[in-house]
């Protein structure tokens, strides 16, 4: 398992493991293989560590290239082990046991998950897996003489599918100490992918369908800081890096926290009575709303226009309110203590 290292200015990046002073057991089940793999790519490409070289774009092709290949098998693998040889009619347990047969293509894994499996890949993945494949040929048996943002920008494409593919394909099959582990391996790599503008930048496309027609429910997310969160009743989760709440006051409590002048706390909504009505939330569709009020468990949002502090008790309650006749600074609670007064 990849260890963590923080460096002065606070981030995280990969760090082999020390040599031990004895061989010790190797044991890389296929997953944890693959996401170990990925843990080196988002070190290499990661562009707040320094820029991104020849090298680190040479390795970030090889180890890219070599997760796409065992994350593919692995779910192979899990429909049926002789789906993963070169020649699935001459396959034999022994074989499989022993890793002494030919395995298939990469070009052939993903025929094979579409075909027999009956996953969804599409052209442009399945382009970007094979140019990858070739990427990696040519580095490894003839050296690479390319544009490199172009290499960049394909790997990009490659470890986008690879962590869609991870997190739909993968995760949800492991159990017990090995889902434990792989989850763990995840966090290193959802921490890098961040960092690294290509990958950011068509996540950020590939989102746009999804999140339309959501931009009422669309907000900053305080853990990736893209504009990719939506919001439920009572939490909400963020497409981009996969963040969930399901407590409207923990993820009030966690949105404060990100915003650059958050108040101390979040204040009790006048629709649920629940504290967690931010101020301060932006929305997609409505971005010039710099102090717009969100409630995290109810949903409820109103603008600096629409609410006004109680007389009574100061809570923020909504002019729409007013009773005919009443004050309509005081809410409902206020207005119930002062009605006995009113008849006497």
């Amino acid at each position: 398992m990849p260890q963590q290292n923080v460096t002065a200015a606070g981030g995280r990046r990969y760090v082999p493991p020390g040599r031990p002073s004895a061989p010790s057991q190797l044991d890389f089940p296929p997953v944890r293989n693959g996401i170990d793999y990925l843990a080196s790519v988002v070190e290499h490409l990661d562009e707040n560590e320094s820029a991104v070289g020849p090298r680190d774009l040479k390795y970030a092709v090889l180890h890219l290239q070599a997760a796409a290949e065992v994350l593919l098998k692995a779910r192979l693998l899990h429909e049926h082990w002789s789906l993963v040889f070169k020649d699935p009619g001459i396959a034999t347990r022994k074989a499989f046991e022993n890793a002494t047969f030919d395995s298939c293509s990469t070009t052939a894994a993903v025929a094979r998950l579409r075909d027999i499996v009956g996953i969804t890949i599409d052209k442009k993945e399945t382009d970007a897996l094979v140019a990858l494949a070739k990427d990696r040929n040519a580095l490894q048996h003839y050296g690479l003489t390319h544009n490199a943002a172009a290499v960049e920008a394909r790997a990009g494409r490659v470890l986008d599918f690879l962590m869609s593919f991870l997190n739909e394909q993968l995760l949800p099959l492991l159990r017990g100490p090995e889902q434990e582990a792989a989850s763990r391996d995840m966090i290193l790599v959802e921490l890098g992918v961040r960092n690294i503008s290509s990958y950011v930048q068509l996540r950020l496309n590939r989102l746009r369908g999804e999140l339309k027609g959501l931009e009422r429910q669309t907000i900053r997310c305080p853990d990736c800081e893209q504009m990719t969160l939506v919001v439920t009743t009572g939490g909400g989760d963020c497409r981009f890096c996969g963040a969930s709440w399901s407590s409207g006051e923990s993820f009030a409590s966690d949105y404060l926290r990100g915003l650059d002048e958050p108040d101390d706390l979040a204040e009790l909504c006048p629709q649920c009575d629940e504290y967690a009505l931010v101020k301060g939330v932006a929305f997609v569709d409505s971005p010039a709303v710099r102090d717009m009020l969100h409630c995290f468990s109810c949903t409820a949002r109103y603008t600096p226009e629409e609410l006004v502090s109680c007389a009574g008790c100061s809570r923020s309650w909504p002019l729409e309110a007013d009773v005919e006749g009443a004050d309509a600074t005081l809410c409902t609670d206020c207005r119930e203590r002062a009605e006995p007064e009113e008849i006497a």
